[in-house]
């Protein structure tokens, strides 16, 4: 099938990246809020964000006026009745997440792709609440999306080739290079780095190293643009944390449970870069 409309479900950090890269890309784009400030607030940082690449050389003006353009807003669901994919960008919270895709599958057409960003729940839990399971996969976009060169596929156990097809030629579309991941606890990416930022905190809960060394160890050995404790405050302490529980609770392998350090600092609200203290102070 080809897709013409994009509808984005959340536009938050991720919802409203996604919205960008696909205006950008030349498609029409539905965005949704749970309420008008934080759409208002959404919307306005998509056209913040393209006008810091109209300072940057990487977009023109036309350009940009054309993208926002193509940015409807909507706090109504029903929006997206005629869209040909859907890309749910809500909070990690696998029962509404549930809902959203049920009401999702009442609502679109019935050639319509049903798409979550999740980046470790389990795709087939959401496909199941639909009548269309083999229109159902994960495209687990990454922070900053316009940015961030990567789109994995998620496929299910039920995601059809056809489907598959579709959502690697519009990942393409926007500019991303795409892999496809198994169904499992997250997926390739997360799968792999959670036990490595895991590794991290327990060396510095332990006291062998201090977050300095562990840090400056991993850049300058192994050639990574930022240490793992450095990338976890990037990411966000609460958003690892939720990661490794999902993980753990799902696979019940000990690589995957959080220390005791990390849970305390997110009972602290020590999130990271986005709290203005996580492993490093940024305030």
């Amino acid at each position: 099938m080809q897709i013409k409309k994009v509808g984005v479900i959340g536009c938050g950090l991720m919802g409203r990246g996604i919205g960008e890269v696909s205006a950008r890309a030349g498609f029409d784009v539905v965005v949704s809020e749970v309420n008008q400030q934080l759409l208002d607030k959404g919307l306005a940082a998509i056209d913040a964000s393209l006008a810091k690449g109209v300072e940057k050389g990487k977009v023109t003006e036309a350009d940009k006026a054309a993208a926002m353009g193509r940015i409807k807003g909507t706090i109504n669901v029903q929006d997206f009745k005629d869209c040909d994919l859907v890309i749910e960008a809500a909070i990690e919270n696998l029962e509404l997440k549930k809902k959203i895709f049920g009401d999702l599958d009442k609502i679109c057409v019935k050639d319509a792709i049903l798409a979550t960003n999740t980046s470790c729940l389990s795709v087939m839990d959401m496909a199941a609440v639909t009548q269309r399971q083999d229109k159902v996969l994960g495209m687990h976009f990454f922070n900053p999306v316009p940015v961030m060169k990567l789109l994995e596929l998620v496929k299910t156990i039920a995601t059809s080739e056809e489907t598959l097809s579709a959502a690697k030629a519009f990942g393409q579309s926007v500019g991303k290079t795409v892999v496809t991941a198994p169904d499992v606890p997250g997926f390739i990416v997360n799968r792999l780095l959670m036990p490595f930022l895991i590794e991290a905190v327990r060396l510095i809960e332990s006291g062998l190293a201090t977050r300095e060394d562990i840090d400056q160890a991993i850049v300058l050995g192994l050639n990574h643009p930022m240490g793992p404790l450095t990338l976890a405050d990037f990411v966000g302490l609460d958003t690892a944390y939720f990661i490794c529980n999902a993980m753990y609770d799902e696979m019940k392998e000990n690589r995957f449970a959080p220390p005791v350090l990390l849970r305390k600092m997110v009972t602290a609200g020590q999130y990271g870069r986005k709290s203005g203290k996580g492993f490093y102070d940024y305030k």
